[in-house]
């Protein structure tokens, strides 16, 4: 199923369209599952009363595509810095990307604008802090783990998530669809 759901390189003959969506529903084993529906969880049902159900549901599809376009991006540069113009090269890239943390991160992201002053207790050490401060610091930490790279984690997936959340809620909150 990885191989044909999984969001393949843009460069890659294995690419389809519909994998911008798909890819959002494959996880990478139990802790990948747990993690991502865990944090679902608690930041999700209260963004999604914030923002009704309809509207919580185009928000987790916007932000789990867009996360996959910054992904798709990312990938794209550092292919080509790889391949020096061989296409062959480009093609037999077999990046894939798997998970809903893309669109996650972006429920992390309204948590923190719509509750900025919310308090979180991080479990290990258990320390609290403020929503806002909570999601400035990982994602900080996500661009400095994405610039860093290696790990085989889609930390620019991550940063997409919350790019295009803060996108999609300061668009609804111009037009007076959604207040915070």
């Amino acid at each position: 199923m990885t191989h044909y759901l999984g969001l393949h390189s843009f460069f890659s003959s294995d690419f389809r369209l519909y994998q911008l969506v798909t890819y959002m529903f494959l996880h990478g084993g139990f802790t990948h599952l747990f993690f991502n529906m865990f944090a679902l969880w608690m930041f999700g049902r209260i963004t999604e009363y914030d923002l009704g159900g309809k509207r919580f549901l185009i928000f987790y599809m916007a932000t789990g595509i867009g996360a996959a376009v910054l992904n798709l991006i990312v990938n794209g540069i550092e292919i080509h810095a790889a391949a020096a113009g061989s296409m062959e090269f480009y093609r037999s890239v077999q990046s894939i990307t798997i998970g809903a943390s893309g669109a996650v991160f972006g429920i992390l992201l309204a948590f923190g604008l719509m509750h900025p002053n919310e308090r979180i207790i991080l479990l290990i050490p258990p320390i609290p802090m403020k929503a806002k401060y909570f999601v400035i610091i990982y994602g900080v930490l996500e661009l400095f783990l994405g610039i860093r790279g290696g790990d085989g984690i889609a930390h620019f997936a991550h940063l997409g998530g919350m790019i295009f959340a803060f996108i999609l809620l300061k668009y609804w909150k111009a037009k007076g669809k959604i207040y915070f």
